[in-house]
């Protein structure tokens, strides 16, 4: 099935009434442990989702009732015996677009959490909508398209400002609290949206044009390696990235991981913010 919706309800992808995944989070993709658990699921009957390449994407198995369960190929390859216990179940092919296929399963899992995690407290100073407008829109211009990381999006900031501005995004943290306020708050959408560790980004994330990571800190001696690896991380997955601190002295630790990763900076001082993001590093990648 080919559409020219940017996602579907995974039970309208594979033509059924109730798709769950097998994964028990987007984190969980990777581990090639619930390939093993799907193939090994009793079933009377298999649907396999095919890309427009024709690559295997996922695996239903009908497991009683109305009740589908699938496995996803999006960040691990497919086994042998994926196909096999397709061919034993004697089950249908079904085609979509991966694009649509894997916003589908970003917006599967944001909709768990949208359902069951408690929304932080609002923390968004309405103030700062506008001066990270003006900031994007001084260094970097319109969007017209072009991809942009979000990367520790917190409760979407920086991704409502980004979509406005016309990037086409992709947005993650692993605070899932503030990314169930940013669905409510529909500054996050949840085809866009990942929760992950920002560490192991690269495990889930290709490399992008730009990334976006604002106000990060606050940075101290408890907590200085965590955020060397997450600024070497966006450096890394991005051609061009803005990182905003609230200090000074902040700014020139991001600088300085972005030059021990390759990266050329400029420290610019935002004068649309007096104290979120007061300080900007402006990297351009290796």
């Amino acid at each position: 099935m080919q559409t020219g919706k940017k996602w579907l309800d995974l039970a309208e992808i594979f033509g059924v009434s109730n798709v769950v995944l097998i994964e028990p989070s987007y984190a969980d993709l990777p581990d090639p442990r619930y390939t093993s658990a799907l193939v090994s699921l009793p079933g009377d009957q298999g649907r396999l989702l095919i890309d427009e390449e024709s690559d295997p994407l996922s695996l239903a198995v009908h497991t009683g009732d109305d009740t589908w369960a699938a496995g996803c190929f999006m960040l691990r390859p497919p086994t042998a015996s994926v196909i096999t216990r397709f061919e034993e179940l004697g089950g249908e092919l079904f085609q979509e677009n991966r694009d649509v296929w894997e916003a589908s399963v970003r917006a599967w899992y944001s909709h768990w959490i949208a359902g069951e995690v408690t929304p932080a407290l609002e923390d968004l100073n309405p103030a700062r909508i506008g001066g990270i407008r003006s900031l994007v829109k001084d260094l970097w211009g319109e969007g017209q398209g072009r991809g942009c990381l979000d990367f520790c999006c917190g409760s979407g900031l920086g991704s409502l400002v980004l979509r406005d501005l016309g990037y086409s995004l992709l947005s993650c943290d692993n605070d899932a609290s503030l990314l169930s306020l940013g669905f409510f708050t529909k500054r996050l959408l949840p085809e866009e949206t990942i929760c992950i560790d920002a560490t192991y980004a690269d495990t889930y994330i290709t490399k992008t044009d730009l990334g976006l990571g604002l106000m990060f800190g606050e940075i101290n001696r408890f907590n200085t390696e965590l955020w060397e690896q997450i600024t070497g991380m966006l450096v890394s997955l991005t051609h061009r990235s803005i990182v905003t601190t609230g200090t000074e002295e902040e700014a020139v630790l991001v600088a300085g991981w972005a030059a021990e990763g390759g990266g050329a900076t400029e420290i610019l001082e935002n004068d649309n913010d007096p104290l979120y993001d007061r300080w900007v590093c402006a990297i351009t990648g290796p």
